[in-house]
C-alpha cells in the first residue's frame, strides 16, 4: 500500500538533502516538445549491473516490431467521484534546468514539466494529435502562408495583474530571436524578413514567416509558444536571478526554487481556465531512475517520468501505479558530428554504422519492451519509409572500409584503426551501459573507442558548439514533422548549430520547404519518406530504439488527463515526458 503523503514529509525533505549529491542540472534545448521539439539529453538511469560482452546479434537487421504490451495508458476515474482539493503532489524528475525563463534557457521534458505549471502556450496538441489554439482564439494565415495572424482570448491577465496582450505576444518572441540558443530554433524560419511580427491591434499579432509554412501553429504548442509576462522579462533583465521564477496565465504560482534541489509551485484559485485543485506542485531532479522508482514505490513522491526501460517495467508490474506510456514520438541514437576529419568522410560514418551492435542495444537496453528504430518515423507514421532498414551488425564490412580510408589518409589514422571518442551524459549507469555496448561493435569494426562522459549541466552546450565527435542522443518528438525542421536545415549549421551533426544536404532542405508548404498530406508523406532515405544515406544517425517514454503516478493521483481547451476540447495528457497539472488531485 502507498503510505500517505503526510507521513513521509519530513522524509521527503532529507532525501532533499541527500539527494544533492548526485543530481546534476540538465540542459536542454527546447523539444520539443515542443512545439518546438527540443530535445532531452539525460536519460533514465539504472543500477543494474553492467552487461558483459555478447556475440553480435544475427546478420539481417530487424525491422520495427509492433508496439509491446506493457501496461494499460492512464484510466479514467469512474464518473461518481468527485474531485477534492488539497494536497502536494511531489514529482521526481530525471534531470533539472538550467533556468525557467523561454526565452532564454533550454527547455527539454524537465524544464517544460515545471514551466507548464505557471506559462502556457498560443496553441496546444489535442488528445487526438491535432493542434488547436489555447490561449490563442484563432490563427489565420494568409493565402501564401507566409503571415500568420494569431488573435488571443479577450480579457485575459498574467498572475502579475499585467495584460495577455499582442505585444506581450510580439515582446516574448522578440526576445526569443535574440537570445544566443533559443533564437537557432526560431530565425530559420524568418530570415531576411526585416519586420518579423507586428501588432495588429492588442489582440492581434501577425507573424511574417520567410518560408511559406501551411502547419506553423505546430510551432507554437511548446517554448516559441509560450507567453510569459513582460513585466516579469523585464524585472530579469535587471536580475537575472528571476529568471527561475516565472510568471505565467498557468494553473500555477511560482512559489520557491533551489536549483538541482526543489522548485514548487502553488495554486493559483483564479485560474481563467477551470478549478485547480492541488495545494502545492513539488518537483526534484533525481538524475538516478532506479531512485525514482524506489522514492515513487515507497510513497515518497507520487509522480515520476522516465524513459528507462528496466524502470518502467517494474512500475508496470505494481498494481498501484498507473502509467501514462508512450513510443511513437522520440528515437534513441547515436550522432555523428561531420564538421571534421575522420567523420567528414561518409566512408568513416558507414563503417561505424556497419560496425553497431543495434540488436545488442535493442536487447540489453530495451528490456525487452523497446521496439528497434530505423528511422525518425514511427511505423504507424503516414511519414515512415518501409524501404529504410539500417545495415549494422557487420564489423567484418566495416574493416574494409576503414582500411581504404587509412590507406588514404594514414596520418588520420593510428596503426590501421580510427580513434574517437564517444559522449554522453551523465553520472549515468544505463548511459555508461550503453557505452559500452557500443563499444564492443565498433572495437571489432575497426575504431579505438574512449568514452567521454559529460555533466549534464553542460552537455547540450557542448554539441551545440560542436564539442564532440560521436554521442548519445534521443530527438525528433514534434507532434507535427515541420517542428523538426530546425535539427536538419542548413541554416542551422554554424559556430553554435542545431544541426547538430552539422551536416549540410541542400536537397533535404528542399526537401524540408516543399513539405512546410504543401497542405496534401498524401504529398507530405512522399517527401518526409524521401527524406528519411536520404538522412539514411548521408550517415549521420545511427538510430537504435522507440523512446518510451512514461509518466507515472500512485493511484491516489487522479484527473491527469481532464484537462481541455475552453472550447472542451480535449487535450493530450503527456508529450515527451511532460505534462500539465492543472486538473490533476490527489484522493485521500
Amino acid at each position: 500500500m502507498v503510505k500517505s503523503q503526510g507521513a513521509h514529509a519530513s522524509k521527503w525533505m532529507r532525501l532533499l538533502a541527500i539527494l544533492l549529491a548526485f543530481t546534476f542540472v540538465a540542459a536542454a534545448c527546447g523539444s520539443s516538445d515542443s512545439g518546438s521539439s527540443a530535445e532531452d539529453v539525460a536519460s533514465g538511469d539504472t543500477t543494474a549491473e553492467e552487461p558483459a560482452a555478447e556475440e553480435p546479434a544475427a546478420e539481417e537487421p530487424a525491422a520495427e516490431e509492433p508496439a509491446p504490451e506493457i501496461i494499460e495508458t492512464f484510466e479514467e476515474e469512474p464518473a461518481e467521484i468527485v474531485p477534492v482539493k488539497g494536497g502536494t503532489l511531489r514529482f521526481a524528475l530525471e534531470a533539472d534546468g538550467d533556468g525557467l525563463n523561454p526565452t532564454t534557457s533550454a527547455l527539454a521534458a524537465s524544464g517544460y514539466m515545471m514551466t507548464g505549471a505557471v506559462l502556457e502556450t498560443l496553441s496546444a496538441v489535442a488528445a487526438d494529435g491535432t493542434i488547436v489554439p489555447f490561449l490563442a482564439e484563432s490563427f489565420t494565415p494568409s493565402d501564401d502562408f507566409l503571415n500568420w495572424q494569431v488573435k488571443l482570448r479577450p480579457d485575459m491577465t498574467f498572475t502579475d495583474g499585467t495584460p495577455l496582450t499582442s505585444a506581450a505576444i510580439a515582446d516574448n518572441f522578440t526576445r526569443q530571436l535574440g537570445d544566443l540558443l533559443v533564437g537557432l530554433a526560431v530565425n530559420p524560419f524568418f530570415v531576411g524578413v526585416e519586420e518579423k511580427i507586428t501588432v495588429i491591434d492588442d489582440l492581434t499579432a501577425e507573424f511574417h514567416l520567410a518560408i511559406p509554412n501551411a502547419h506553423f501553429p505546430a510551432t507554437l504548442t511548446g517554448q516559441v509558444g509560450m507567453v510569459a509576462s513582460p513585466t516579469w522579462l523585464a524585472a530579469a533583465d535587471a536580475d537575472p536571478t528571476l529568471n527561475q521564477e516565472p510568471v505565467g496565465t498557468g494553473p500555477f504560482l511560482f512559489d520557491s526554487r533551489t536549483p538541482d534541489s526543489l522548485t514548487r509551485f502553488v495554486r493559483n484559485d483564479n485560474y481563467w481556465n477551470g478549478e485547480v485543485y492541488l495545494d502545492a506542485l513539488e518537483f526534484a531532479p533525481v538524475t538516478d531512475s532506479d531512485a525514482r522508482v524506489d522514492l515513487l514505490l515507497e510513497g515518497d513522491v507520487q509522480g515520476l517520468h522516465t524513459t528507462n526501460a528496466e524502470s518502467i517495467v517494474e512500475l508496470s508490474e505494481d498494481d498501484s501505479i498507473e502509467m501514462l506510456l508512450n513510443d511513437t514520438t522520440e528515437e534513441s541514437f547515436s550522432m555523428i558530428n561531420t564538421e571534421n576529419a575522420p567523420f567528414d568522410d561518409i566512408r568513416v560514418r558507414e563503417a561505424l554504422t556497419l560496425a553497431t551492435f543495434r540488436e545488442n542495444y535493442i536487447e540489453l537496453v530495451g528490456a525487452g519492451i523497446q521496439r528497434g528504430a530505423n528511422q525518425m518515423f514511427a511505423p504507424e507514421s503516414p511519414y515512415f519509409n518501409p524501404d529504410v532498414v539500417q545495415e549494422t551488425e557487420n564489423p567484418a564490412a566495416a574493416l574494409l572500409l576503414v582500411e581504404e580510408y587509412c590507406a588514404e589518409l594514414p596520418a588520420n589514422c593510428n596503426d590501421g584503426r580510427i580513434d574517437f571518442a564517444l559522449s554522453y551524459s551523465g553520472p549515468s549507469v544505463v548511459q555508461d551501459r550503453i557505452a559500452d555496448i557500443l563499444t564492443v561493435g565498433w572495437t571489432e569494426g575497426g575504431f579505438n573507442v574512449s568514452q567521454n562522459m559529460i555533466p549534464q549541466d553542460s552537455f547540450i552546450q557542448a554539441i551545440a558548439f560542436g564539442q564532440y565527435q560521436v554521442n548519445t542522443w534521443r530527438q525528433f518528438g514534434a507532434n507535427d514533422p515541420v517542428a523538426d525542421n530546425v535539427w536538419l536545415w542548413c541554416a542551422g549549421v554554424g559556430g553554435i548549430s542545431l544541426n547538430w551533426p552539422r551536416f549540410c544536404d541542400e536537397g533535404r532542405d528542399v526537401l524540408l520547404l516543399e513539405a512546410m508548404a504543401s497542405t496534401d498530406e498524401g504529398r507530405r508523406a512522399e517527401i518526409y519518406q524521401e527524406l528519411v532515405a536520404r538522412i539514411h544515406d548521408d550517415y549521420t544517425y545511427i538510430f537504435y530504439t522507440r523512446t518510451i517514454w512514461s509518466v507515472a503516478f500512485t493511484d491516489a493521483v487522479n484527473g491527469h488527463c481532464d484537462r481541455v481547451t475552453p472550447e472542451g476540447v480535449a487535450l493530450a495528457c503527456a508529450t515527451n515526458g511532460s505534462s500539465s497539472f492543472g486538473t490533476t488531485w490527489i484522493s485521500e
